[in-house]
């Protein structure tokens, strides 16, 4: 591990991969690695247009690379199922989910289905995508989700009380919730494969502090362009670039070592920047009963239960 770059991937040839958030930053860098290593890999996005240029990028930098653009609003639940529906309908198997995409400190929002916006695209969005998908993960013998999470997910806690915010919110607190569930969601999933004598291997990463549109997205949110920008332009300064923030995703999703519930993150200081290595989580992120109870509500929020053999 010491020292992995994107270089090291293996050969991912016959291998399906799909990705969320694939228009840019860090999904557009775990895309672009992966069909470069000869997996045929599905971008996810909202955007036609933001897709559009993401699919001609990828082609551009990989001649041969096998992608497709798929549009699905991850703050729809009916439309994530629906995506994942017709994917199990056509019977294609799925080795590898990176479930990458996500909203940061926005304000208060809600969603179509009343769920304020991060939570919704940031956990129940991917619950029930990785749900929805399962049987296809379960057709290949040595499938991977992989969770993206963030070092905020430190300071996180889970109002099982007030998941929505609708008593007190903070944006920031919002944020930190969703990423300590996607942490949860990782290692709860992983210990239910385990549970019912899946191969399936659940680990999850976060990528530092990566210089990505994120960054930007809390400020540009409330009408401040001058601030996004400035935003923006300091993260391109003081963080690591996107390629480098996606190596621990991409650690996580093709290197032979990874085991169920492992979490990557970079080996620099405070894991703020550097090549991938298994770091500790929070101790909130390994409690199981918590864990079984977001389970629980997020399998009553979104409609979807994952069906074990």
């Amino acid at each position: 591990m010491p020292h992995w770059t994107a270089d090291d991937i293996p050969d991912l040839a016959g291998r399906t991969a799909l990705v969320t958030g694939a228009n840019s930053g860090l999904g557009l860098h775990t895309a672009l690695e992966l069909a470069r290593h000869g997996a045929t890999v599905v971008m996810l996005s909202r955007d036609a247009a933001r897709g559009g240029d993401a699919i001609e990028r990828v082609r551009a930098e990989v001649a041969r690379a096998d992608v497709a653009l798929a549009l699905v609003d991850l703050a729809d639940l009916s439309a994530v199922r629906a995506f994942g529906t017709r994917w199990i309908e056509r019977g294609d198997a799925l080795d590898v989910l990176v479930n990458n995409a996500g909203l940061m400190a926005l304000p208060r929002r809600t969603t179509v289905d009343g769920f304020e916006s991060q939570f919704a695209v940031n956990h129940l969005a991917h619950f029930a995508l990785t749900g929805t998908l399962l049987p296809a993960l379960r057709q290949r013998p040595t499938s991977r989700v992989v969770t993206v999470s963030s070092g905020v997910a430190q300071v996180g806690r889970i109002h099982l009380d007030d998941l929505q915010g609708e008593r007190r919110f903070w944006r920031w607190g919002a944020y930190a919730q969703s990423k300590l569930a996607n942490l949860l969601f990782a290692f709860e999933l992983d210990r239910r494969a385990a549970s019912a004598g899946a191969t399936l291997i659940s680990a999850a990463a976060h990528p530092g502090f990566a210089a990505t549109n994120l960054q930007a997205g809390s400020p540009r949110s409330q009408g401040h362009r001058w601030r996004a920008g400035a935003t923006h332009q300091a993260a391109r300064l003081l963080g690591q670039p996107a390629g480098a923030g996606a190596l621990p995703s991409l650690y996580a999703a093709t290197a032979p070592d990874v085991h169920g519930g492992d979490y990557y993150g970079p080996d620099g200081p405070s894991s703020m920047r550097g090549h991938p290595t298994i770091v500790t989580p929070p101790r909130r992120a390994l409690d199981p009963g918590l864990a079984a109870q977001l389970w629980s509500v997020s399998e009553r929020l979104t409609g979807v239960t994952f069906e074990w053999p």
